[in-house]
């Protein structure tokens, strides 16, 4: 009998989240209507952020972060390599440079020292990526930042839930970014969030996610020409999303402290179960932060293995396990190769890279899902042990 496939990340929709986008469907809104504001304020209120902006994705809240925080042709943003290409793809959209900094090999999120040592008069920006869910050393970050005038843009999207020395992710930098892809922590089908506290930065995003067109007539340059008069003032895009995503938000949102609990508990587990086992580390959390545990990541100690990751890769996916590595350093990418960044600049990220698997983390596992994915692991690694 083939073993059962789990998926290394799933999004949990219950029969509630169907009732309420029927309930929209049936409403005079689908595009952009009240479900809107209404997720905007629950969620900010969630993270304890002044603002928040839903827009179409991830990537474009990111790409609207970078564009409201002034980022422009030759100015440097300093992210790490150890994320999807996303995070600093953002930074190309407006004409600037990437700049990767290396990694904490204990928390695998983005150096503090790295960072330091890639300031330059050009840099203007740092995004910091809480990676699986694991909040950076937001303290030694915002040190850098005040003291050297950088703007801070956290890629949250895996952190939403996580806590930072008992404060949100969502409310600490300049603005964070979130997504609610379905394997995310929380979904909308597609879609994203930017929280800001910041009024001025909150007016551009919006904008921003609508053409560059304004309706407030307090803010228009030319005169109103009548009642039906709206202002582009500057060039937008349509980055909108729907009033249907938005319903499934808001009741996912309000399941969020649910699903993180499930995952911890998943993680707890794995955590006790791969701990002991030669030729595995598990993820170490930074004291003070509360991960909010999207992914699992294990990292193999090769040294005590007779294979490589790709041979127990395919081991794992032959036995039905849906596997997955996060992430490819960014620069790896032939595009990134084509724009000039060679291998060997953040070596600490390149040999993580090398030895990580992601495996099945999902709240709606059950714990026989859970007993599978432990007991499969555990016959692989032993397997290839010295």
């Amino acid at each position: 009998m083939n073993e059962e496939f789990i998926p290394y990340g799933s999004q949990w929709i219950d029969e509630q989240d169907i009732e309420v986008v029927t309930e929209t469907l049936k409403s005079d809104y689908l595009t952009t209507g009240p479900k809107i504001k209404e997720f905007e304020d629950k969620f900010a209120d969630y993270v304890d952020a002044k603002y928040a902006v839903v827009i179409a994705n991830g990537t474009a809240a990111l790409h609207a972060a970078t564009y409201a925080a002034g980022i422009k042709e030759g100015d440097e943003v300093i992210t790490t390599p150890i994320t999807f290409a996303a995070t600093a793809n953002s930074v190309l959209y407006q004409d600037a440079i990437p700049v990767f900094a290396d990694i904490d090999p204990k928390t695998y999120n983005i150096d503090p020292e790295s960072i330091k040592e890639n300031i330059t008069d050009k840099t203007k920006a740092i995004i910091p990526v809480h990676y699986t869910g694991q909040p950076c050393e937001m303290d030694k970050i915002k040190e850098i930042a005040a003291k050297n005038d950088l703007i801070i843009i956290e890629d949250g999207a895996h952190a939403v839930g996580a806590t930072y020395k008992e404060q949100k992710i969502g409310s600490i930098g300049d603005m964070t970014t979130f997504s609610f892809h379905p394997v995310k922590n929380m979904t909308t089908g597609e879609g994203g969030m930017i929280t800001t506290d910041s009024k001025e930065l909150y007016d551009k995003l919006l904008k921003f996610r609508t053409h560059g067109i304004t309706k407030n007539h307090s803010d228009y340059i030319n005169k109103s020409h009548g009642p039906w008069y709206h202002e582009q003032q500057e060039l937008g895009y349509n980055y909108r999303i729907t009033d249907i995503q938005a319903a499934l938000g808001i009741t996912q949102l309000g399941k969020l402290d649910i699903f993180l609990a499930r995952r911890r508990e998943i993680v707890n587990r794995y955590n006790n179960e791969f701990k002991d086992i030669e030729g595995l580390i598990i993820p170490e959390q930074l004291e003070k932060t509360n991960s909010a545990w999207h992914i699992y990541v294990l990292q193999l100690e090769l040294e005590k293995l007779t294979a490589y990751r790709k041979e127990i890769f395919k081991a794992l996916r032959d036995k039905n396990l849906g596997v997955n590595v996060h992430y490819i350093p960014v620069y790896f990418h032939p595009y990134y190769q084509s724009l000039g960044y060679e291998k060997g600049i953040c070596p600490k990220a390149e040999k993580l890279y090398e030895r990580i698997i992601t495996i099945p983390l999902y709240p709606k596992m059950a714990d026989q899902q859970v007993d599978e994915v432990i007991k499969r692991i555990k016959s692989t690694i032993t397997n290839y042990q010295k």
